[in-house]
């Protein structure tokens, strides 16, 4: 199911310019070009894994711009672990493992700013173990049935 970004939308908390602002000082990247071509790739790989009423919502709180590229992926059938994320962002970058972990975080971590406590509360809920860190948060172990 292909979400589209509703034609009504609440005020988004700051810019496309200013999130990809945000990208580039996280990951310390030198041109604005590169920061932007690292938010666009994340954004889309982030799209492909967030469904349900969060994959409305995070796009609702997306600058226009960035709710278009997360929103306009297919969510894939399966849902990939932290790290089996980052290995699918490297495999569509080209580039290392390293590296792709370092833009990830350097993306998640804005996104986390813009999503607000609770909503990613509910996001790393629905994601399985190793989204945490990613999105610049404490890996919390989940409890074990007995």
């Amino acid at each position: 199911m292909l979400t589209t970004v509703p034609a009504v939308r609440p005020q988004a908390t700051l810019s496309y310019g200013e999130l990809v602002d945000q990208v580039k000082r996280n990951g310390l990247y030198t041109t604005r070009a590169q920061a932007e071509s690292v938010t666009r790739s994340v954004l889309a790989e982030l799209g492909r894994q967030v469904t349900g009423d969060e994959r409305v919502e995070l796009a609702q709180r997306l600058p226009e711009e960035a709710a278009r590229e997360f929103a306009s992926q297919i969510p894939a059938t399966t849902v990939l672990t932290g790290f089996g994320f980052v290995q699918h962002v490297a495999a569509r970058t080209g580039t290392s493992l390293g590296a792709a972990r370092w833009d990830t975080g350097s993306v998640l971590r804005a996104v986390a700013r813009v999503a607000g406590p609770d909503l990613l509360g509910r996001l790393l809920a629905r994601l399985p173990d190793g989204y945490a860190l990613l999105f610049g948060q404490a890996q919390l172990t989940r409890p074990q049935a007995a």
